[in-house]
């Protein structure tokens, strides 16, 4: 039968060929030669259809043994050539060279920021909190005193999901969430990413907040700047100098931002008699805002009309950059291991 002699001439040609194969190339040209959708083992099954119905069942039998013969042809040489390969990087290796030291990978200086953040925060008797990055508009922006048609809303550039769901564009939210479930008092910080539709030299679509809230009896404005004082302090240094300047934000009322006096310059507005380049002349740093927790919060969490509480936000990225004299913000997610060897 022609077809039965051709499927087993197939395993004595693959034979020879295999003995000239000299890499993993010429060994993958071989196989697609032969068992390929198109090689010849397929050219010949193709025409089992065409023959006598009797003959068929022989035929389909040779050409299983056959393919299964060729298969493990092709399985042993690709062994012995591995070993090949193998053998000889083993020959050229020098087991009396001295090796070489892995690279020790260090912590983010993101990560390390925050941790310092929340650390000083642990410390004046704040608890750690965290919640989802997928939040609803409600957690987003409805429970703190933002409604949809508030203008505030235009200056978040908001990531949406979908008409109810957004990236959330502040760890705020995870204080909503927090009052649902504890009772006053409540002092917390909440760490983790935020996302805007926001990206330049001093912008990236994700950047990294703490928010922070307490909340109870007789909470005042000046419980929040000897909070925020203490924790400046803290992170640039027992000399440096903290204000308050007035401002506006949607769920604080009074609101306020907080400056710091120049880490570089020392406050002076100038180095070596030329105006500051990280506060232009000014001695001042903004690094975050802050203010009373405006009461229209409290109806949607259910809390008493006599409790008081303040809440603030801290950008973790412009914390980094002031404590380590970076001038680029980029430089936090370009992965250059120069650049983060440094922290190690």
């Amino acid at each position: 039968m022609d077809v039965i002699s051709a499927l087993e001439q197939l395993a004595p040609e693959l034979e020879k060929g295999l003995a000239e194969v000299a890499s993993s190339e010429d060994l993958e040209a071989l196989r697609v030669e032969f068992l390929g959708r198109k090689g010849r083992l397929a050219a010949i099954m193709s025409t089992l259809p065409t023959l006598d119905a009797a003959d068929r069942p022989k035929a389909g039998k040779c050409a299983n043994e056959v393919k299964g013969k060729l298969t493990e042809l092709f399985d042993a040489r690709k062994e012995r050539l591995l070993a090949d390969v193998e053998e000889k990087f083993l020959k050229g290796f020098d087991p009396t060279l001295p090796g070489r030291r892995p690279w020790e990978g260090s912590r983010h200086p993101i990560t390390l920021t925050m941790e310092k953040i929340c650390s000083t925060f642990q410390s004046l008797g704040f608890d750690i909190e965290s919640g989802p990055e997928v939040e609803t508009d409600y957690y987003n922006f409805e429970a703190l005193n933002l409604p949809p048609e508030h203008p505030a809303r235009d200056m978040q550039d908001t990531l949406y999901l979908s008409d109810k769901v957004v990236l959330r564009t502040q760890t705020s939210a995870v204080q909503v969430h927090t009052m649902e479930k504890r009772r006053p008092p409540v002092a917390i910080v909440a760490p983790g990413k935020v996302y805007r539709r926001d990206s330049d030299v001093t912008h990236t679509p994700m950047f990294h907040q703490v928010e922070g809230l307490m909340v109870g009896e007789h909470v005042t404005m000046a419980h929040l700047r000897g909070i925020l004082t203490a924790f400046s302090q803290a992170m640039f240094g027992a000399e440096t100098k903290v204000r308050f300047r007035p401002s506006f934000f949607p769920f604080t009322e009074p609101s306020a931002e907080v400056d710091i006096s120049c880490c570089l310059c020392k406050g002076k507005g100038h180095a070596n008699g030329t105006p500051c380049r990280v506060c232009k002349g000014t001695g001042w740093l903004e690094i975050l805002g802050c203010g009373m927790v405006d009461p229209a919060v409290y109806n949607y969490v259910g809390y008493p009309e006599d409790i008081t509480g303040f809440a603030f936000g801290v950008g973790v990225e412009r914390v980094a950059m002031l404590t380590y004299g970076l001038g680029d913000l980029r430089m936090f997610f370009e992965n250059d291991s120069r650049f983060l060897r440094q922290f190690a």
